[in-house]
């Protein structure tokens, strides 16, 4: 099969053949119809994830159809429509018995720990744990980033920060993930503040519910604590910065909810009496669990929530090396889906 093969962290990658993936007897291997370009595969692409031994083939967020099943694997056969939630969990320890899989203990992350979806197939462990059936209206570019990027904002809105009507929400950061959780607050009901460097994804970032955006800047804590009458109640970091970090820390009311969506690949200084006097909360938000998928595509099902919408481009598999070379000096605004 031909795929995107990472030989040297941070040099261009290359198109090459590669041996097709067998399915183990407990998964199942993919052909990927859709894949979206991440800014977390362009971490993994520099090196910023320990879990990567290369060469490696990258990408997480997978829809595609079943091309074969393993021997054991039971209900999923070849044919079957599907997304992959990035976190591939084991199904039997702790976390995963109590239905929190996204934290699994044991976890498989293709595109990190194993080679992922810059392909044209990808090999899925433990099917029965880890696939979320499609539904069969829904498009595979749309889907694609439901594995990753939209399923994450959509448990760091819902489930994690537990964002309530009328709260006000300040999103730092709107790329895929950033967009995501606009449209899912304001969905929800937040009153959504939008911050970004580029005004295309600000302009974006309105379209999706944004009540209101702002450039990024010096003064930013100050300015959403202007606008919010004493600050937000939600902040969330979908970029993955120390100074995003402090600057929404800042921008929170008292007993505020910080959401970290972001990877920060370095440490992080913080002055901690501010979060202690305010009694304020930094919650982790990582992925979401396959069994979780129904409630939000549910949403997207009744056209509540559209993230087709938030694609702007699609690519071939030629396209990648230089798609991931040209993150470094920003990203194109909203999702970027492959179609190898």
């Amino acid at each position: 099969m031909r795929a995107i093969v990472v030989e040297q962290f941070g040099v261009r990658p290359d198109v090459a053949d590669v041996p097709d993936p067998a399915a183990a007897d407990d998964g199942v291997v993919v052909r990927v119809d859709a894949t979206g370009l991440c800014r977390s595969d362009w971490h993994g692409w520099l090196g910023h994830d320990a879990d990567i031994r290369l060469p490696h083939v990258p990408g997480h967020e997978v829809a595609g159809t079943i091309a074969a099943a393993g021997r054991d694997v039971r209900g999923w056969s070849a044919g079957d429509r599907v997304i992959v939630p990035f976190i591939c969990a084991c199904g039997t320890c702790a976390q995963c018995r109590e239905g929190n899989q996204q934290v699994c203990l044991n976890q498989e992350q293709p595109g990190f720990t194993c080679w992922g979806s810059f392909a044209e197939y990808v090999a899925v462990p433990r099917a029965e744990a880890n696939l979320v059936r499609l539904p069969g209206d829904l498009g595979f570019d749309a889907a694609a980033a439901l594995g990753c990027r939209f399923a994450t904002a959509y448990r760091a809105v819902r489930h994690v920060a537990q964002v309530s009507p009328g709260e006000w929400m300040a999103v730092f950061g709107c790329g895929g993930v950033g967009l995501s959780a606009v449209m899912i607050a304001a969905v929800a009901g937040a009153r959504v503040i939008a911050i970004d460097v580029s005004p295309g994804a600000l302009a974006l970032a309105a379209a999706q519910g944004a009540e209101r955006t702002l450039a990024s800047g010096p003064g930013l804590a100050e300015q959403v604590r202007e606008i919010t009458g004493g600050g937000a109640h939600v902040s969330v970091d979908a970029i993955g910065s120390a100074e995003v970090v402090r600057s929404a820390l800042g921008a929170l009311r008292p007993r505020g909810r910080h959401v970290q969506i972001g990877l920060l690949p370095g440490d992080v200084s913080l002055e901690m009496t501010e979060l202690i006097r305010w009694e304020l909360r930094w919650l982790g938000s990582h992925g979401m669990a396959a069994h979780e998928y129904g409630e939000m595509l549910g949403l997207v099902g009744s056209g509540a929530l559209n993230p087709g919408g938030l694609v702007t481009r699609v690519i071939g598999l030629g396209d990648v090396p230089d798609a991931l070379v040209a993150m470094s000096a920003g990203s194109t605004p909203g999702v970027t889906v492959i179609r190898p």
